[in-house]
């Protein structure tokens, strides 16, 4: 196959990416500092957490957190979810109004609290109002809209043809799809078949998306759907190489070695420091624990010594010795 929209990148609007790698929304994880570590280490694209359409609502300091700053990677993508046409196209606008240079929207996503507002991936039980709300954000703003979803409710409604064509001729500039449908959830098999349809289906360009783990799994959803980049979630956390270790494998047909435990700490402090700068001394240390068990998966004495440190400084200290360990034990 030939891999060059993946490896030099496409356009999305006026906006060239680098690379077809895009890494995924993901509220509570894809904040500023790690879509900065992303971008350095990789990702052509890295799109801002989900926030609400609803603009009365983003006065909380978790929504100032996530929408547009000056200091975010260029080019700025920021996604909306909502039902409301109107109140779509009023956010869409907001947000730009704020710096965004992409709206993605959100038609994909799964959890019960988005779906009980008719929002994500609910909406692909409503071609009609997929259309009303694609055509409304489209025409409010004037930078590129993209769409991610998955390929249908369940597997008796797998519509996600349908609502491709339907985006495409709204407006929509790129498309990403998980190959789950929304009863799968994220457990089960991923089905790639309707996302290699939804290619030949569309001219725009597709992403395909869904437990792709490695670069070897990358090459192979890459042939199997033909798609013009990848979008990766949870396997980039605690795992930000995976961006440089795909495009090696694509571009040379070999992989990269892993991160040495220096690279890891690293890479690693430099998330920490992030994520403290944007969240302050106490909430900063509570939410580096959730990434940081990512980085330690393995380990699990280490992740529950780790989650009881109180401050930056003992983090810190912390981590920096249990790498000086590894370095010393892979040596």
């Amino acid at each position: 196959m030939n891999y060059s929209s993946v490896i030099q990148g496409f356009a999305i609007g006026p906006h060239h990416l680098d690379n077809g790698l895009v890494l995924a929304p993901m509220a509570g994880i894809t904040d500023r500092p790690f879509r900065h570590l992303c971008r350095q280490l990789g990702a052509g694209l890295a799109v801002a957490e989900m926030v609400t359409s609803d603009t009365s609502l983003w006065h909380t300091k978790k929504s100032q957190k996530r929408l547009p700053h000056a200091d975010d990677s260029l080019p700025i993508s920021i996604q909306i979810a909502g039902s409301d046409p109107i109140q779509m196209a009023h956010a869409a606008l907001a947000n730009v109004n704020l710096g965004a240079q992409i709206i993605d929207i959100n038609m994909g996503c799964p959890a019960k609290k988005v779906l009980k507002k008719a929002a994500g991936s609910a909406l692909l039980r409503q071609p009609a109002l997929v259309k009303d709300i694609l055509t409304a954000v489209v025409a409010a703003v004037d930078v590129p809209v993209t769409l991610k979803i998955r390929t249908g409710w369940s597997a008796d409604e797998r519509n996600g043809v349908d609502i491709a064509k339907i985006a495409q001729d709204a407006g929509i500039q790129t498309l990403a799809v998980h190959g789950r449908t929304r009863a799968c959830g994220f457990k089960g098999e991923v089905e790639y078949d309707t996302i290699a349809a939804i290619k030949q289906a569309i001219e725009i360009p597709v992403l395909a998306n869904g437990d792709i783990c490695t670069a070897q799994d990358a090459a192979k959803v890459l042939a199997h759907t033909q798609a013009d980049g990848l979008m990766f979630g949870r396997a980039a956390q605690g795992n930000p190489w995976l961006f440089e270790q795909v495009l090696h494998y694509l571009e040379h047909g070999s992989e990269l070695e892993a991160p040495l435990p220096s690279q890891i700490w690293q890479v690693l402090e430099q998330h920490l420091l992030g994520l403290y700068a944007l969240y302050g001394d106490l909430m900063g240390p509570r939410i580096a624990r959730k990434h940081v068990g990512w980085y330690l998966k393995p380990d699990l004495e280490q992740r529950k010594a780790f989650n009881q440190l109180p401050s930056q400084e003992l983090q810190l200290a912390f981590l920096k010795a249990h790498f000086q360990h590894s370095s010393l034990r892979a040596a």
